[in-house]
């Protein structure tokens, strides 16, 4: 089987940058496509991924670093919404930060059980994902996601 690796900004990056779509743009016409193409541009920025390094860590170690990134964006995302900005609307937030995902969660069935017609998916974001390894990785990641919020709170 091809080597294959998870090569994406963390969820919880896809999900904050969801997140402040979400609360900005109530129009989900704009707010959809925008979530979607802002998982591209988001993984142009250099950033670290549970997927880097993924030679050296076993697939169940990808596995749960992965949920728990799953769970630590929702919950970010929560309490973003929560303490800054409570007008919007918990559900949409959802749709929102599911569809800033969804290029993982479409690579996801070629990436942990091998599903040829997700492999797509999987191709297509080798193309412009932009690693670098930790810390910097995530240091680089948490900079501008704080910076994003921070101009979403602002304006």
């Amino acid at each position: 089987m091809a080597e294959r690796g998870i090569r994406t900004m963390t969820a919880t990056g896809h999900a904050i940058i969801g997140t402040v779509i979400a609360t900005k743009i109530g129009n989900p016409a704009l707010a959809i496509p925008l979530a979607f193409i802002s998982h591209i541009i988001g993984d142009l920025f250099p950033h670290w991924d549970e997927g880097t390094n993924g030679k050296t860590k076993s697939k169940e170690r990808i596995i749960k670093e992965a949920l728990i990134d799953v769970i630590l964006g929702f919950a970010l995302s929560y309490l973003l919404i929560f303490l800054l900005f409570p007008q919007t609307n918990i559900l949409y937030a959802f749709l929102i930060i599911v569809t800033s995902q969804l290029l993982d969660w479409l690579t996801a069935p070629w990436y942990f059980f091998g599903i040829k017609p997700f492999k797509v998916f999987y191709k297509f974001q080798k193309m412009f994902d932009n690693r670098m390894p930790a810390p910097w990785g995530i240091i680089n990641q948490v900079a501008i996601l704080a910076l994003l919020v921070l101009l979403a709170k602002i304006f």
